[in-house]
Order: C-alpha cells, then structure tokens, then sequence
C-alpha cells in the first residue's frame, strides 16, 4: 500500500466531540443524530468527531459503531469533515475497525492511546504506525492521560508525525507548554488539538490549530466564534467570547464526560435522556450546577 502525505489535512477552529444521542432503552436515535449534525453545520462547527470518548464508543459494539458513522456521514453530505473515533487498546482490532469505517467516505480517524495496558513509549510508537500502515485515511493522534493512564510524550508525537498518514494530535493534558515542544519537535504543519476546553483559548494564541471540544456540543455558535479570534490572534476578542463560556469548560466535568454535556443537551431540548451503562444520567444534586452554567452562557 503506497503511502501518501496527508499534511494537508487540517480543519481549523472548532471541531466538536459529538455525542450518540440515545433513547431511555440506550438506542441510537439516528433521527435526533440527524438534528444534530443539521445544527452544527448551521452554527459553523469546523469538523464533528463522531464514536470518540465524548460518543461514548466504549459501549458500541462493532456494528453500532460502523453504523453510527455511516449515518453521520449521510447526514452531513459534504457539508462538514467527518472525524470517525476507532481507537482501541488492541492493535489488531483497531486496524480491523478502522478498515470497516474506512471503506466509508470518512475524512480521517481520531486514535485515543491504548487505555488500560499502559504500553511503553516504543509500544505507542508501534502501535499508531501499525495502524496508520493498514488504513488510507488520515490519522489524529489521541493523549488523554486522565482517561487512559498512559501518556504520549512530546518526542514520541515528533517520531509519529514523520509518517505520512499521521497528520495531528488531540493532546488533552491541559499543559500548555507542549504546545511550544510539538511545534519544536514535529514535522512541519503537523495539526494541534486542544482536547481540553478549559485550556483551549490559550492552546491556539500559542500555535494550536483548534479545539476537539465537549462545550462545543451545547454552544458551537460560541465556541466557533472563540476559536476565530484565538487563531486570529485577537486574544482580547477570544478571551471575552471565552470568559461566558468558562462555567460550562469547568462544570460540564463535574461527572464523567459525557453525563453531564448528554443532560445540559436533554435541558436545552435537543437530545432524549438516554446514555448506557455503565454511564448513569447526572445526579440530582448536580442538575442545578449545570444549568446554571447553561443559564450563563444564554443558552436556556
């Protein structure tokens, strides 16, 4: 298989870590998807990631998840990039869902870390090139150390990005000054993701090229408009768009994600209350510090 350079793959601003909006039985409700994808299109939204953590593609099993994307693909029609989540701790069924998604029309493939194995820096290295060897899509690396126990280091993000198909990170560590080493360390136009909200403003007036969001979910109009200024460079602009929405980067974590971005959507009226186990709806005595984050924002 000949490998082609897909450096010119990067999707600037805000791309929105979409959730699998459920019914109370925990199905995919495909019509409520559609809406979805209706809306973030209209509001601006870079690019959607559908089946990452924020998707909660733990709980889809194989033929969930090539459907689900499937039918983004179809809902979006060329209208916005579709980013399809196939990671998995185990190479080998990583390449093997990759290559079922990739027979689709989707743009390119969000690969969270291994989780769980802790695998060595030589062991991630192996393992993104494996992958990235067996698909034809583009390639955005995943760092969630909170999630997966394991962190992809800065010198290990500059030895994948020689390969051709591994065209950005979603570094969700929060440290800001990774930016500066990516940058340093990678290849030149290797894409940066911020996959924390909190962070993300600053993330792009440093060099970032966009936010992989969950606040994005409940206000894309607003999270489009932020990163339009940060990577304009008009950090007082971003900074005033970002301070009404810095209630919903905090709160939306005050359970874990996407149990409290799946609620704020049921409150706005755009989702059914519906997430699988074991993910559980928010807690009563949390109701209110979401909406009031909603309120905030001038979103209810």
């Amino acid at each position: 298989m000949a490998l082609e350079s897909t450096r010119m793959s990067i999707y600037n601003g805000s791309l929105v870590a979409l959730v699998t909006p459920m019914g109370a039985d925990g199905g995919i409700d495909y019509a409520c998807l559609h809406q979805l994808v209706d809306w973030h299109v209209a509001q601006g939204t870079a690019a959607l990631v559908i089946a990452g953590t924020t998707g909660e593609s733990a709980t889809l099993d194989q033929t969930e998840h090539v459907e689900l994307i499937r039918a983004a693909i179809e809902f979006a029609a060329g209208r916005v990039p579709i980013i399809a989540g196939t990671g998995s701790n185990s190479t080998q069924q990583t390449i093997e869902l990759s290559q079922l998604v990739g027979r689709l029309s989707v743009d390119a493939f969000l690969m969270v870390t291994p989780y769980y194995n802790k695998p060595t820096q030589a062991g991630l290295y192996g393992h993104f090139c494996a992958i990235a060897d067996a698909v034809e899509q583009p390639i955005m690396l995943y760092n969630v150390p909170g999630r997966t126990a394991v962190d992809l280091l800065p010198e290990t993000v500059a030895r994948l990005s020689e390969h051709p198909r591994i065209f950005a990170i979603k570094e969700a560590t929060g440290d800001l000054e990774r930016v500066a080493q990516i940058i340093e360390l990678s290849q030149p136009g290797f894409g940066l993701y911020s996959g924390d909200d909190a962070t993300g403003r600053e993330f792009m007036l440093r060099g970032g090229h966009g936010v992989v969001s969950v606040t994005s979910n409940v206000a894309p109009a607003q999270m489009t408009a932020m990163c339009e200024a940060a990577l304009a460079g008009n950090a007082e602009a971003a900074a005033q768009i970002d301070a009404g929405l810095a209630d919903l980067h905090r709160d939306l974590f005050v359970e874990s994600n996407p149990i409290p971005v799946k609620w704020a959507l049921e409150r706005m009226g755009m989702i059914p209350a519906g997430i699988r186990l074991p993910l559980t709806r928010l807690s009563a005595a949390q109701e209110p510090t979401i909406e009031a984050a909603l309120v905030r924002a001038e979103l209810i």
